[in-house]
């Protein structure tokens, strides 16, 4: 029969493993996921399931974001809340009649989240998608292409509205 946790220690263990949304306690999370030193930050609820060594340095991932697969994250990214980040497809196998089997051997279905990048809120990036450099994906936006440097994307799949002017900052919108 197991030991049951004491009631305190489970409040403490479940206020830090969904509420505790700081800075300190954001950095702890890292650091016990195994990516502390590097400026790592994990909000609570986040599932990280990827290489170590394929998380950049000052990374923030947002409260309750997925993040599984062949993925490589660069430097100075910053992943809002509720995205999904998915290495991987299935295939449908006429055999079984379901989908199964995994489509790695049919090319390359990893993610790389460029430098300096931006996710809003819900964004989700599909297998096989590079984002450029510097990259702002708008809130809810779905990522199933590859992108240039300095974009902006947005919806449902995701198309270009702008970009970025990587020598002043602004933001210019496609008509």
């Amino acid at each position: 029969m197991s030991e049951r946790i004491p009631e305190d220690l489970f409040a403490d263990l479940t206020y830090f493993c969904n509420e505790s949304d700081n800075g300190a306690d954001n950095i702890r999370r890292a650091e016990l996921l195994g990516l502390g030193g590097r400026g790592i930050m994990v909000a609570p609820g986040a599932i990280i399931r990827i290489p170590k060594n394929q998380i950049g340095k000052n990374v923030f991932i947002g409260l309750y974001s997925y993040i599984n697969g062949n993925v490589t994250i660069g430097d100075h990214v910053l992943i809002g809340p509720h995205c999904s980040i998915a290495a991987g497809n299935h295939k449908f196998d006429p055999k079984t009649g379901w989908f199964s089997a995994r489509t790695e051997p049919d090319g390359d279905d990893s993610i790389t989240i460029g430098f300096g990048c931006w996710l809003a809120s819900k964004v989700t990036i599909t297998g096989g998608v590079k984002l450029g450099r510097a990259n702002l994906i708008c809130a809810g936006a779905v990522v199933t292409k590859s992108t240039p440097d300095y974009a902006i994307m947005a919806g449902v799949p995701a198309k270009q509205i702008g970009r970025i002017d990587p020598e002043t900052g602004e933001y210019i919108w496609f008509k």
